[in-house]
């Protein structure tokens, strides 16, 4: 893909620190982006910024839980203050447990929907404002598989937080299109992080055994599907679900 397709577009973008979300930091940079990057760990933003601190461009970090409000709105403040705009959110900041229903505690339950789901919901209302002021923006926001196809090795606090941001893209898509602003969803599905690196290697050939293509994603190949979605090559593509999962599954 040709570079700059970001070139000074200003982007937020959630649980940056490993994975997925770094891949889309580290590709957002090589575009040209400027970048508003947020995790909870500042040893590895500090190190993520550094490595993506080229072309004369500085990024910014900050630190902070997305399940809480405040942090959302540090987020587009600073992007205000540096900049005066937000062109491109991207929801990327998740948990996941692992146990079943009957497990699970009242608190982990919750924990994951305000994570994955609230967290979502609290900077797209912040950014929601701007874009609308501006006439223009792309959100972004990272489902998962499990929205749609039961996983028994995952708790079903992660699926329905998971679904629950598909539904959240669509009706977005719907009231902000009238302004110019795209809303869309990537749905990964196995994708070599550190989350599947925590499964027996048992599970991981199981998986790998149902996908058509014989292998786990990788987060820039996700990163990728990101970047076409922030830029202008998708214009007209809002409320959207797009699976990466190397056909695992067929929607």
């Amino acid at each position: 893909m040709k570079a700059n397709l970001l070139k000074d577009k200003v982007a937020i973008i959630t649980g940056a620190t490993r994975g997925i979300g770094k891949a889309i930091a580290e590709e957002f940079a090589r575009q040209g982006s400027l970048l508003i990057l947020n995790g909870t760990n500042k040893v590895l933003l500090d190190k993520l910024k550094e490595e993506i601190s080229f072309a004369n461009k500085e990024h910014e970090i900050i630190i902070g839980d997305i399940s809480i409000p405040q942090t959302s709105e540090k987020l587009i403040d600073k992007a205000i203050s540096l900049y005066h705009r937000v062109d491109i959110i991207v929801n990327n900041a998740g948990i996941i447990v692992r146990q079943p229903t009957e497990k699970i505690s009242l608190l982990d339950w919750q924990r994951v929907l305000d994570v994955n789901l609230n967290g979502t919901f609290y900077l797209c209302k912040k950014a929601i404002p701007i874009m609308k002021k501006q006439k223009s923006g792309k959100i972004i926001n990272i489902s998962s598989t499990a929205a749609t196809h039961p996983n028994p090795e995952y708790s079903p606090s992660y699926g329905a937080s998971k679904a629950g941001i598909i539904y959240l893209t669509r009706h977005l898509a719907l009231e902000l299109g009238p302004f110019g602003i795209n809303v869309n969803v990537v749905s990964p599905g196995p994708i070599e992080t550190d989350m599947s690196k925590q499964m027996p290697d048992t599970y991981n050939k199981k998986v790998i055994e149902g996908i058509p293509l014989k292998r786990f994603g990788k987060p820039e190949e996700v990163a990728q599907t990101v970047l076409f979605l922030a830029s202008d090559l998708s214009n007209f593509i809002t409320g959207e679900t797009i699976n990466i999962n190397g056909g695992r599954y067929m929607d």
